[in-house]
């Protein structure tokens, strides 16, 4: 855990994410990737310079109207002394039957940030923390590439004007081999993903392009985090802060 922590800081302290009394709210989806840095931020907080708390909130999709079981999470935060908030939803039916989305990861995604912002701030939190790792990092590089035509990514933080959030990215230096390693070894309780698109992204299948030109290109991922960092792409090579959404 101290490794994965040290990661994490080194992320934080790169792009200034966390500041004296901050109140972050941390999305979990129930992947290995939120409760992980769930973890490692809960870790984190012991020793961290800067005094900041810790929320966990939920968005329950609710697919084929039945509610996730997110107990489990639920002892977890318990046994690391975190809040844990789940709101329950419609984006189901909205996504998948009323409006019957072509795009249906898209709109859900965009639907669900929207209810983790307002959550966030209902919550009094300034800070939203979200799970995004190098290896989502290089493949939403390739992605808007190759099918919009643009050289961007995510920012490792980004401010939301209208909302006066941050959204923040701190294992943006975790690959997912690593990520994967320590929610094993702590036998983190994932809860299993019921939306019918899982597996069947164009994410995943960016993914496999990347592992097979890696076997061409050796440490094609870490190059291509490289490459947002000295291009100052989407502000990977600055401090972000001052960039504003509205």
């Amino acid at each position: 855990m101290e490794k994965l922590a040290g990661v994490i800081r080194a992320a934080v302290d790169k792009y200034n994410m966390i500041e004296e009394g901050d109140r972050i709210a941390v999305g979990v989806s129930g992947g290995k990737d939120s409760l992980v840095l769930l973890l490692g931020l809960a870790h984190l907080r012991r020793y961290y310079p800067k005094a900041f708390s810790l929320t966990a909130i939920s968005v329950d999709p609710c697919f084929e109207g039945q509610e996730s079981d997110f107990g489990s999470i639920e002892e977890l935060c318990r046994e690391i002394n975190v809040e844990y908030v789940i709101r329950r939803t419609e984006l189901y039916k909205v996504v998948f039957e009323d409006k019957q989305a072509k795009s249906p990861c898209s709109l859900c995604a965009k639907m669900r940030r929207g209810i983790l912002h307002n959550m966030a701030k209902e919550l009094g939190c300034n800070k939203l923390a979200l799970g995004h790792h190098s290896d989502d990092a290089a493949e939403t590089l390739l992605m808007n590439l190759f099918c919009c035509g643009k050289v961007e990514c995510f920012r490792p933080v980004t401010y939301l004007s209208r909302k006066e959030l941050y959204m923040i990215r701190p294992m943006l230096f975790c690959d997912e081999s690593k990520v994967r390693s320590v929610a094993e070894r702590y036998r983190l309780p994932v809860v299993k993903s019921r939306c019918p698109m899982d597996k069947n992204t164009e994410r995943e299948e960016t993914g496999k392009l990347i592992e097979e030109l890696s076997l061409r290109y050796p440490d094609l991922k870490a190059k291509l985090i490289g490459a947002l960092q000295r291009g100052d792409i989407s502000g990977w090579g600055v401090d972000s802060r001052q960039e504003k959404s509205q």
